[in-house]
């Protein structure tokens, strides 16, 4: 669209010359003698530029009128153009208004080819502005969509207020945080939780699953590329370290770092900067670190697999979330927050966890931990015909509880590769629906399938 004009002068030779002018240039011209009109005729118009006059009273001739209004203008609308219109002894007065927020001045008598350039031209500074101010407001959006509001964090048991004091403790500082615990223990619902109440929650959580990023590609995703740097890199590319500046760096599965690349990661940390592949540019970045591993990353440096030096970067205070098993009551918790969830999700709201299923939930040794929880529970809701939950709606394995000190009947990784079978059974082999089942993306869970050999 063409752009909308608005023309405040108190003569009314100058409105009709300039109405005149402009009507062929511009989709609308709008001619104000009086200003006190002024605001009532933005809110009626899309109006993108205003040609303002420095002096409205007769005798006057201070451009304090002009000034006054050019302030009411940005303040209305601080995104218009304003052009402001001058006799040649009042420049002085011109560049101060341009100080204090107009685009440009004209001299009277003007140009016309000069008058309409600058409107033009005023007229593109509008539209830009417009377009950041879109652009930061998506920016917001996608800023609540990455990192909401954050979640509540279910959990009564002393195992779990001893992890929250520790949150919120660590929360309010810069030290790099590492979270440890076992597969499905919330680590990464921890580390939104250290974003959420740290000073940088109103930049993004950025995070970054280091199982999923294959050899080839992990120098282009952690730290970009330029365009040309390799085949397909048709343009420059930002990598994760720069899109996390200012806010906080995720590095989910940190154990799964293979010893080739963990040098570049530990540059990147001690030096605060990156460079692109293809680049010799050094960007800084400043970001606040979270890592995570279900690993034992002491023991990973002992065997050689792991940087010891990596390891005192990244854990300058430790996190270790409890499995659900030593959490008591806080499974019945849990229970019943999935169960209403799912109630809602499959309109079966009269739902009830019966006495024996409690039992139950609270005697098994839940390997999986909460995302096992989690889909023991939906899917109990699923299959549900009764209303009364009962031990077998779960299809929990008898006699499974740990004992102080045990460990889990079966090593991890083979639970871990049961449940990706039962999962791609239960959906037929769709990628996404398994991926999105078991809380990983569709990358992290072809590369578990390829180290298991499903």
């Amino acid at each position: 669209m063409k752009p909308e004009i608005l023309i405040i002068d108190d003569n009314e030779n100058v409105l009709t010359a300039l109405e005149m002018l402009l009507q062929s240039e511009f989709d609308k011209v709008i001619a104000l003698k009086n200003p006190n009109s002024l605001l009532s005729a933005l809110q009626k118009n899309r109006v993108d530029v205003v040609l303002l006059d420095m002096n409205f009273t007769a005798g006057m001739n201070t451009g304090n009128e002009g000034l006054y209004w050019l302030r009411r203008i940005l303040e209305y609308d601080p995104a218009i153009s304003v052009v402001m219109i001058t006799a040649y002894g009042d420049v002085e007065l011109a560049v101060k208004a341009v100080k204090e927020g107009a685009f440009d001045f004209i001299l009277k008598p003007w140009d016309n080819n000069k008058l309409i350039g600058t409107i033009h031209a005023a007229s593109k500074l509008r539209k830009s502005r417009l377009e950041t101010i879109s652009l930061r407001r998506s920016n917001d959006q996608l800023k609540q969509v990455l990192h909401p509001v954050s979640r509540k964090l279910i959990g009564q048991s002393e195992a779990m207020q001893r992890v929250m004091e520790m949150v919120k403790k660590v929360a309010v500082t810069d030290a790099n945080v590492l979270i440890t615990g076992e597969n499905g223990t919330g680590k990464e619902l921890i580390a939104a939780e250290i974003h959420h109440r740290s000073k940088r929650n109103n930049e993004l959580m950025v995070t970054v699953d280091m199982g999923a990023i294959s050899e080839t590609l992990f120098e282009s995703e952690l730290f970009g590329h330029a365009k040309g740097a390799f085949t397909d890199a048709r343009e420059n590319r930002t990598g994760k370290f720069e899109l996390a500046n200012k806010g906080t760096l995720f590095l989910d599965e940190i154990g799964n770092l293979p010893l080739s690349l963990q040098p570049k990661v530990l540059s990147a940390l001690q030096n605060r900067t990156v460079t692109r592949l293809g680049s010799n540019t050094p960007i800084p970045v400043d970001i606040r670190l979270i890592s995570a591993t279900n690993r034992n990353l002491e023991k990973l440096v002992a065997e050689g697999l792991f940087r010891q030096d990596l390891l005192y970067r990244i854990n300058t205070i430790t996190i270790e979330l409890p499995p659900l098993r030593e959490r008591g009551n806080d499974i019945l918790l849990l229970a019943e927050f999935y169960l209403d969830k799912y109630k809602i999700k499959y309109e079966k709201y009269g739902l009830k966890i019966g006495r024996g299923a409690k039992n139950a939930l609270l005697n098994y040794s839940w390997p999986g931990n909460v995302r096992e929880l989690q889909h023991a529970v939906e899917k109990a809701v699923i299959l549900a015909d009764k209303t009364i939950l009962d031990e077998d709606s779960f299809s929990l394995e008898r006699n499974t509880k740990f004992s102080k000190g045990s460990y889990p009947v079966k090593p991890l990784d083979e639970m871990e590769k049961e449940m990706i079978k039962a999962c791609l059974r239960n959906e037929k082999g769709n990628m996404s629906a398994v991926a999105k089942k078991l809380g990983i993306t569709r990358q992290t869970l072809y590369n578990k399938m390829k180290r298991y050999g499903i």
